[in-house]
């Protein structure tokens, strides 16, 4: 996979402003940007499309979160060298107070401190979500993680078998992430998004 040279490790703030020219998206990993897949269309339609109600959610019941498509989140330092690292999410929900107070500033918006709640939609690569991205966001602090699995691609260990279409909740509970699981006429419950009319199956035909 392509790396860009980069010779001196980069605080969050200085990887926001940069910028190689190759029009790829990256994350910060160790203090380097490091190139992430593009997701295929169906994953694409399927985020833009939640991340739209649940913003119209927000505005209709007047909830204090504004919800944002791909953003860069702060997930803190390297545990051995100490350089940041950043994960870039499918949907992020901000504090409505932590969005207007980036309004008011000239640096980019993105999770500086842990978000109420973070979304990803599951690729090929999805122990990242199941694995990676869980154990970060849990350390993080994130109230509520939802790894959306619209194509039923996550391990058995994950979502049981028969694999099928999944939408996992995990909600932090004294530290750990506690799951719940949503599959066809499921309607989902959140603690943060409270009020949805959702069911799972709502959300996996998003995009068609």
């Amino acid at each position: 996979m392509y790396a860009p040279v980069i010779e001196k490790p980069l605080t969050f703030e200085e990887f926001l402003a940069w910028d190689d020219g190759s029009g790829r998206d990256f994350e910060l990993r160790d203090g380097f940007p490091m190139p992430i897949v593009d997701p295929n269309a169906k994953h694409e339609d399927v985020a833009d499309e939640l991340c739209e109600q649940l913003s119209n959610h927000c505005k209709k019941l007047n909830l204090p979160y504004v919800a944002k498509r791909q953003k860069q989140v702060m997930t803190g330092r390297n545990p051995e060298t100490g350089r940041e690292e950043s994960r870039r999410t499918d949907i992020v929900v901000f504090a409505k107070e932590e969005w207007e107070r980036m309004r008011q500033s000239s640096s980019s918006a993105a999770a500086y401190v842990p978000p109420p709640l973070v979304i990803e939609g599951v690729s090929t690569n999805w122990k990242d979500d199941y694995e990676d991205k869980f154990n970060e966001y849990e350390a993080l602090g994130i109230a509520e993680y939802w790894i959306v699995d619209f194509a039923g691609l996550g391990g058995i260990r994950y979502i049981g078998k028969p694999k099928q279409p999944t939408i996992t909740i995990y909600q932090l509970v004294d530290g750990e992430y506690q799951p719940q699981q949503f599959r066809e006429n499921d309607p989902i419950e959140s603690s943060i998004l409270q009020g949805l009319n959702l069911t799972a199956n709502q959300i996996f035909t998003l995009g068609r």
